[in-house]
């Protein structure tokens, strides 16, 4: 259900009213109204009288089209402000120094359009064609910096492709080689594990088997040799 209401010939100056009625453009009817409740401008008044019977004209269209609807459920789909004239009411303003300034007195028109539909929401999927077009330019840039060649003054190496890296992820020979390795390099670990062991455990049976009788027996061939070596020296 879409409605409009429209004020013409308002008393004042179309920049001025502006600046309030792009306050509530896109809002819901509710809001609006509220921003317009506590808005300081002469011009709020007048908008918010237009506001309101663009309300009523939505729901006796309804009435009349046996359409029930919400008015929480409107907002404002377009609204702007048009310059009237000035119906040649000129007036002199006193200047200095003896002279005089024109001074017109202005008058607008105010449109405001009301609907009911789904908004589209511009940060979701639906987003327009022109933002489109911009993401479509930033994704090509990205990719072609990727696939740039190094500079040979910083020495950096390119980035793989895409396409490299998935052909890479998907070959199963590849896989196949890597699960070998990993093989291998278990067993070479377990029997290097497994010769350690042993070889500390018979160095400890060879330091257990020694008794104090065996030590005894070795001292006195020590000692002579230990005396024939001091005797050469002295010769």
């Amino acid at each position: 259900m879409e409605a409009i209401a429209k004020t013409k010939y308002l008393k004042g100056s179309p920049r001025k009213a502006r600046l309030v009625i792009d306050l509530i453009r896109g809002r819901n009817v509710s809001q609006a109204l509220a921003i317009l409740k506590f808005t300081d401008k002469r011009a709020a008044d007048p908008i918010a009288k237009t506001l309101r019977s663009a309300i009523a004209n939505a729901t006796y269209l309804a009435e009349q089209q046996n359409i029930a609807i919400d008015p929480d459920d409107l907002w404002v789909k377009t609204c702007f402000v048009d310059m009237g004239p000035t119906k040649n009411r000129r007036r002199m303003r006193p200047a200095p120094q003896g002279r005089a300034y024109r001074e017109q007195r202005h008058y607008c028109h105010i449109t405001i359009h009301l609907t009911n539909d789904a908004q589209i929401d511009k940060n979701k999927k639906g987003a327009p064609e022109g933002d489109k077009r911009i993401m479509g330019k930033k994704l090509t840039a990205i990719t072609e910096g990727r696939n740039a060649k190094p500079s040979s003054k910083t020495g950096n190496t390119a980035e793989p492709k895409i396409d490299e890296v998935e052909t890479k992820a998907v070959n199963p020979n590849i896989e196949e080689n890597v699960s070998d390795k990993v093989t291998t390099a278990s067993k070479q670990t377990a029997e290097d594990l497994t010769a350690k062991t042993e070889a500390d455990a018979s160095d400890v049976k060879n330091v257990q088997s020694q008794r104090d009788e065996e030590q005894n027996e070795t001292k006195p061939a020590d000692n002579a040799q230990l005396d024939r070596n001091e005797q050469l020296e002295r010769q």
